[in-house]
């Protein structure tokens, strides 16, 4: 039976996020002593990116909330690429590496992603495929799948959401400011000898 990527992906989430928390609790800034005003910079950029990828996210949520699986959903975000829930993702991801004050994580986040997620794309788009065929593959057809296409954009002037599903998606849209917070919790007790840490990194 083939793995499947879809079913286990929260899981494999939750424990990429574990290691990356022992690696960033183990590890301590260079810039910090080198060059302060480049770590006042990479964490701006940091926040910038978080920011955009969890309005992004509650953005894509407001689409397909209550919707997977039972429409094919192509219209706000999902008009400017078939996957833009991911495409938040990974500014998300980069901006929590720039938020460690380094430029090691966000190119190891970077490089986990897009070791990872591609496989996850194929996976879901098979599925889609599946479920609406040839609506599905012309969707393909003038849709990227991954970089946005901003002239594509297209809304509707209403559109029904369902409150509960919704309500959900949120709190999984802002992990990454829960992520931030903890860094920022985790720099505190580093600067109070609580936690010490085994390496610098640049």
């Amino acid at each position: 039976m083939p793995f499947n990527i879809e079913k286990y992906r929260g899981l494999i989430s939750r424990i990429a996020g574990v290691i990356i928390l022992f690696f960033v609790l183990a590890s301590k800034s260079r810039w910090e002593t080198e060059n302060e005003i480049f770590t006042f910079i990479l964490f701006v950029i940091g926040i910038v990116l978080v920011g955009v990828a969890s309005l992004g996210r509650m953005w894509c949520s407001l689409y397909v909330a209550g919707y997977k699986d039972e429409q094919l959903v192509t219209n706000g975000p999902y008009s400017l690429c078939r996957n833009p829930l991911y495409f938040f993702s990974l500014l998300g991801v980069i901006g929590i590496g720039f938020c460690t004050e380094t430029l090691t994580f966000p190119i190891l986040f970077l490089i986990l992603f897009s070791s990872y997620y591609p496989f996850v794309i194929k996976s879901e788009e098979k599925r889609l495929l599946s479920n609406f065929g040839a609506e599905f593959e012309s969707y393909i057809h003038k849709t990227p799948a991954f970089f946005p296409k901003f002239s594509l954009f297209e809304e509707p002037a209403t559109y029904l959401v369902n409150p509960v599903v919704y309500r959900i998606h949120i709190f999984s849209a802002l992990w990454f400011i829960w992520f931030v917070g903890i860094l920022e919790v985790i720099e505190g007790l580093r600067e109070t000898v609580v936690i010490g840490s085994l390496w610098s990194i640049y």
